[in-house]
């Protein structure tokens, strides 16, 4: 946490060295996770997860480095990591999207308990989150989303963070008639992968049946990927989720945000310039004095 707040924006990511506990807690999760991932992960993500042990050390033996994943996301995508030590405000987060930037933790979760955290760590944020930013479908969606957030009033942030939990978080995709994690909050989760993706069949539900098991009958609803109905979902951060959200594909779920986005009432619609990775808006705008909230 201390280096994450050192960090500035213009320097390279510092360089983290772990503990041989720390290491130790990364393999336990990286070895509950393989497996599911190899079963209820998305084509998008299986492959980039190559190319990540290809190009960034990703091991179950060593924790990658920011750094280097962040290099190699650049080179990718043009998606880049930035360190945070905690956690961010809605609205802070999803505006560094706008930039095509992923606000990372550094951290890891405690040895004593490898398989549970409370709050993102670097298992969750690397194991779930940087391999998807190598795709650039997943990118462009994600970042669809931080554009939307720049200028946006308190009630369509509310909106748009629905939407992210429910997509970049927690989304599910249909892939040649099985239903495949797209989601960290699913890709780095042992239990919530499975509760998700097992048994689901998109194409009959099976609830007539009579020999289906308990655990079965308790699976989670799934539905179509809506931006309209995620934006107004409730959903709990303690446990698994009731309610699932399914896309096509990566790229149409990019296309039905992206005009959830641009129906959103906004002072300003921002673009963003790759060759300069800068945002510009269509049209002046005011500036305040002063500062936001500013009590004195």
């Amino acid at each position: 946490a201390k280096l994450s707040k050192q960090h500035r924006w213009d320097k390279p990511i510092a360089r983290i060295e772990y503990s041989e506990e720390e290491i130790a807690t990364w393999s336990a999760v990286w070895d509950r996770m393989e497996p599911l991932l190899d079963k209820y992960a998305c084509r998008e993500y299986l492959e980039a997860m190559e190319l990540m042990k290809e190009h960034c050390n990703y091991s179950r033996d060593a924790i990658p480095q920011q750094n280097e994943i962040s290099s190699f996301l650049k080179f990718q995508t043009n998606f880049s990591m930035r360190p945070v030590s905690g956690l961010l405000s809605s609205r802070d987060f999803l505006n560094g999207l706008a930039f095509r930037t992923f606000f990372c933790t550094q951290y890891i979760r405690h040895h004593s308990k490898p398989l549970y955290t409370p709050e993102p760590d670097i298992c969750h944020e690397l194991l779930g989150h940087a391999p998807m930013f190598a795709n650039r479908d997943f990118c462009d969606f994600s970042q669809e989303i931080g554009l939307a957030s720049l200028g946006a009033s308190d009630e369509d942030i509310k909106k748009l963070a629905s939407c992210y939990w429910f997509s970049v978080e927690f989304g599910l995709c249909k892939e040649d008639g099985d239903v495949k994690a797209y989601g960290a909050g699913l890709l780095s989760s042992f239990g919530e992968i499975e509760y998700a993706c097992r048994s689901y069949d998109i194409n009959n539900d099976n609830d007539n049946d009579n020999s289906t098991s308990t655990t079965e009958k308790e699976k989670p609803k799934i539905i179509d990927w809506d931006p309209y109905v995620a934006s107004r979902t409730e959903f709990p951060i303690t446990t698994y989720q009731p309610v699932y959200f399914l896309a096509d594909s990566l790229h149409s779920g990019k296309k039905a945000m992206r005009k959830f986005c641009e129906e959103l009432p906004r002072p300003f619609f921002a673009k963003f310039n790759s060759q300069t990775e800068t945002v510009y808006i269509d049209r002046p705008v005011k500036r305040v004095k002063g500062t936001p909230n500013d009590t004195q």
